[in-house]
């Protein structure tokens, strides 16, 4: 099978999901094999929210109109422009999938098929509705993915590479596991924020989204603030008050009841607003329901501090302050080239 032939792929599944990715779901007649998987996926979709609180019809909508934004072809073709990719020798590389939003472990999955290798998914079982279904539709689109695709829920086996997410904990597990063979291991990271205090309200309300979002449970979320010393919030709390009714989600407002109550009993300084509380912390990972922050005195040594502690960040989300930064709204919108962890999965397959 040639790249062209797997880009086209990508672009059928594509052009199936968006059908799905708008608040009303629509058929389009002109979509190959809609007989057989049209009706199934909208059950399958069913499925995924019944089974995880968190995977909220607007949610699961929100990532699968991500991927249809993504599955293009001048998307496709742009990413993996820069690589040499025909002729390649398929390896089997294994995926251990994290299930904290909504097909998260996507991209590796299209990186593995889409550079030729085979793919061994192992799911986590907070998201396993979803991607099965959407590979009997990629081996219909294109037979020849027909034996390159597998799923186990055992322990991964007979494989030659893996790509593998997980916590801190579970990532030294990883490392120690499959330290015989080529991996990605990537574990808990977080996303920040430095606001300077010149930020527009509209900033902040684009800002709201890489908090809110898929109820901060991502890595591209952003978890923490980095504010000037002295930074009045009200214009931050103000922006963010089109989410307030976040609360009425059962899941959601229990965590923010019990995190504010530990708040609350340990004495420990924060600001609410009644579905939201910030505290200030030096920690990168925040609970449900809480953002944390930390005042800066001198920008130079705010980026001192932000190299140094890489490891533990996923996006900095800013606006003319570093490098590399994301803009306000936009980290739940990652492009195919914005790799996690910064670690090219590219080039790393091709290299197997």
């Amino acid at each position: 099978m040639q790249l062209q032939e797997r880009i086209n792929a990508f672009v059928k599944l594509g052009d199936f999901l968006k059908q799905f990715s708008n608040e009303v779901i629509q058929k389009n007649d002109n979509v190959k094999y809609n007989e057989l998987f049209f009706d199934g996926f909208k059950h399958q979709l069913k499925l995924a929210e019944e089974h995880n609180g968190w995977f909220t019809k607007e949610n699961i909508r929100f990532s699968l109109a991500s991927w249809v934004n993504a599955l293009t072809t001048d998307n496709l073709n742009k990413w993996l422009a820069p690589y040499q990719i025909n002729n390649i020798t398929p390896k089997q590389v294994a995926i251990i999938m994290a299930g904290n939003i909504p097909l998260v472990g996507f991209h590796d999955f299209l990186s593995i098929l889409i550079s030729g290798h085979h793919v061994l998914v192992k799911q986590s079982s907070n998201d396993k509705h979803l991607l099965p279904y959407l590979a009997k539709y990629l081996e219909h689109v294109e037979p020849h993915f027909k034996g390159a695709i597998a799923f186990t829920q055992d322990k991964v086996k007979n494989f030659d590479a893996v790509i593998a997410t997980g916590s801190n904990n579970t990532a030294r597990y990883f490392e120690y596991y499959f330290k015989g063979k080529p991996s990605i291991i990537r574990n808990n990271r977080n996303s920040i924020a430095v606001l300077t205090g010149n930020e527009t309200s509209e900033d902040l309300k684009n800002l709201s989204e890489d908090i809110f979002r898929y109820y901060g449970l991502g890595c591209r979320n952003v978890s923490k603030l980095l504010v000037p010393r002295g930074y009045k919030f009200d214009t931050f709390f103000e922006a963010i008050y089109d989410w307030h009714p976040i609360i009425n989600k059962a899941k959601y407002a229990n965590n923010y009841d019990y995190n504010k109550a530990v708040y609350l009993m340990s004495e420990f300084d924060m600001l609410e607003n009644g579905f939201f509380m910030i505290k200030e912390d030096s920690s990168y990972a925040s609970p449900i329901a809480t953002l944390f922050y930390e005042y800066y005195d001198d920008t130079a040594v705010l980026k001192q501090k932000l190299e140094a502690e890489k490891h533990q960040i996923q996006c900095i989300v800013s606006k003319g302050f570093i490098e590399n930064e994301i803009a306000f709204g936009a980290t739940q919108k990652p492009q195919l080239w914005d790799y996690a962890d910064s670690v090219d999965s590219i080039e790393f397959l091709l290299a197997i």
